[in-house]
This record gives C-alpha cells, structure tokens and sequence, in this order.
C-alpha cells in the first residue's frame, strides 16, 4: 500500500493527498497553522485541471460552487476598448474535453479537505516541519516540537516560501517589482457574470469575474511600483475605475515566483505545486499545476517509489517550466506602454477569435 507524508494543507497538499489516498496509500498531511484553510479570493481553473477534477469525481461539486463563465475577455484598461476574446462555452469544453471554471479559494480548498477526510487521510494541525531525513528507502519529517513522522515518501508541498525546498535547491523567490490588491464584493447590477475580463495597462492590469453562482465579484488589480493603488491606475477607463474602492486596503500581495529548476527529488522527498514551480499569475495555472502535479504523482504505479519519483520528475519538470516561462512573457506583454502597446493591441484585435494556437499546449490533454 505504501505510507505517503504530505507537509502542507494547501491546495496542492490536499490535492496530492487525495489523489494519493485514491491510489490507495496510507497518508497524513502536516499542516502548520493550527486550522485549516485558504487566504485569498477568486482563481480560475483551466480544462486541464478540471479534467483531473472530473477523473476524481470532485468536479461537480466544484463548478456546484463556482461559475461557468462564457467568455475570457482582454480590454485595454485605458481606453476600455475589447482586444480580443476567448470563447469558452460548448465548443471549448468539447475541444479539452472539460470545462472552464471560476470559484473561491476558501470553496475548492474546502470541497480538497472534505474528500481528504471521507478518503481517510489523516489531518493533523500544528506541524512545522523544519527538515526531512530520507535514507534506506523511507523518510522521516521532524518536525520543530519534536514530532517526528515516517512514510516511504514525504511530499513537500509547502508553497513558494517552502522551507523544505532548501535541501534540494539554493535559491530564493524573486520579486517581479508588482504588487496584487485583491478583494470581493456583492456582484453589482448589470455585471455579465459569463465573462472573465482582464484590462490590461502600462504597468498594470485589473480582472474581475463572478463568484458563487454570481453572488460575488471577484476583482484583483496588479501594478508595479510603489505609488499607490490609486495613482497606477489613474489614466485607466471608467469600468476600472468603478471596481477600485471595492478592493481590499488592509492587505497586498507581492508577485513572486522562481526560476525553473531540474531537480524536485532527493531521496524519498519530494516537491509538488508552488514548492516545485511557483509562478506568476498571468496564466492562471498555480492551482492548476498544482492538480497536475498531484494526479501525475498518485499515476505511478507499482511499489518501486524511487522509479515512480523518477518518472514524476522526468513528466513534469519540462511542463512547469515551459508554464513559468510563458507567465513572466507575458506579464512582459500585458504591462507594455508606448509604441510597444499599439502593437499588441493590433495583434489582439486581429488574432482570428477561432483559433487556439496559445492555449492548445496548456489546456490540451
């Protein structure tokens, strides 16, 4: 059966930890915070996470909680003009076979950690695991109480600050200079819960989608620098305009992520989501990856772990790279002013609305 560690109660960790009781496979997740739970807001789940999703029999209850949108749309956040659209109703759900979803953080990472415990995975809060010791084919996580837990295989799933990173890799996460504001609000009379829509600016951009079934709007507003959310986004059209005051003060998120690497395994520990690949946000695929990640992971078969980690490492390290790569491109592209801004809105408006030549090599199975 095999006994699978998992330090971190996220998104990812319960991912991996579902998919790996599913598989069979005694497991336990290590979670630092004395509860359980997701800080944030909306995110968006691409045809190549719901699909994992469908295959777990959680999808349901997913899109029961969130929304379908329609339409994934690009603005020029100056002038409020439309750029270019991506149409995501039947035809796209048929072409990936599965669908475009948006939903709360708090939703999906409940709908993870009610599976976990109807799977049997074991929870258990207040655990800092500071170091993991792997030899002889095991894997002990000490942890900073003293607790110490054994498995075939630890699962480092502990985010872009992950401490456990460490023992595999010499590096640090780094700033892209832009700083997120995020916030929800009851969605307002007249918003078309059907799209998803980015405004896209010189050094900025702002988002906005529906929420629960459309009772929430979810908004987020990105820029670089540090004079403040109201002056980045000062030139931009009125729609924009109109969603600022709504966006949380108290608190801001910096964007970071880090370089791809080549190794996530030493031994029998394991690094899996934003531990292995964090990125920026502009492909909307950090949860994503994260689903990947852990369904690839609970796939290999058979009671040679070394080989199944080998195999896990050898699948997913050029897929994350090329999606961390093509995130920091086209943070580049939506941010551009000047002459540089004429010609990509140029090359969004006349972009054949048909064609999925950008998004095939992600959403694709």
């Amino acid at each position: 059966m095999g006994d699978v560690v998992v330090v971190g109660g996220g998104i990812g960790g319960l991912a991996a930890a579902f998919a790996q009781a599913r598989a069979g496979r005694r497991v336990r997740v290590l979670e630092r915070s004395e509860e359980f739970g997701e800080v944030g807001a909306g995110l968006q789940l691409g045809p190549n996470a719901t699909r994992v999703l469908a295959g777990w029999g959680l999808l349901d209850d997913v899109v029961g909680a969130g929304v379908l949108p329609q339409r994934l749309v690009f603005r020029d956040a100056l002038s409020g003009d439309l750029l270019t659209a991506l149409e995501l109703g039947a035809g796209f759900r048929g072409r990936y076979g599965a669908p475009y979803v948006v939903v709360h953080r708090s939703d999906l990472h409940g709908i993870l950690l009610r599976a976990c415990a109807e799977a049997g995975v074991r929870l258990v809060n207040g655990r800092h695991v500071e170091r993991v010791v792997s030899e002889d084919g095991r894997a002990w996580a000490h942890c900073a109480d003293g607790a110490v837990y054994e498995g075939d295989v630890v699962v480092a799933a502990d985010g872009l600050q992950s401490g456990l990173r460490g023992q595999l890799v010499d590096d640090r996460p780094e700033d892209s200079g832009f700083v997120a504001y995020r916030g929800t609000c009851p969605l307002p009379e007249g918003f078309d819960q059907s799209e998803v829509i980015a405004f896209l600016g010189p050094d900025c951009h702002f988002v906005q989608y529906a929420l629960r079934g459309g009772e929430l709007l979810n908004q987020v507003a990105v820029f670089r620098g540090a004079g403040g959310l109201e002056a980045a986004f000062a030139g931009c059209c009125e729609e924009v305009g109109k969603g600022l005051p709504y966006l949380w003060r108290d608190r801001c998120w910096p964007m970071l992520d880090r370089a791809p690497v080549q190794t996530w395994v030493r031994g029998r520990l394991v690094l899996l989501g934003d531990a292995a690949h964090p990125m920026l946000q502009y492909l909307a695929q950090g949860a994503c990856q994260a689903i990947e990640d852990a369904d690839v992971l609970a796939r290999q078969v058979g009671g040679d772990w070394d080989a199944a980690l080998a195999a896990y490492q050898r699948e997913r390290v050029p897929r994350t790279a090329r999606v961390q790569e093509t995130a920091r491109l086209w943070g580049e592209i939506w941010h551009v002013d000047g002459v540089a801004r004429v010609l990509r809105n140029e090359l969004f408006r006349t972009r054949d609305p048909a064609s999925h030549r950008y998004v095939d090599w992600l959403y694709g199975g």
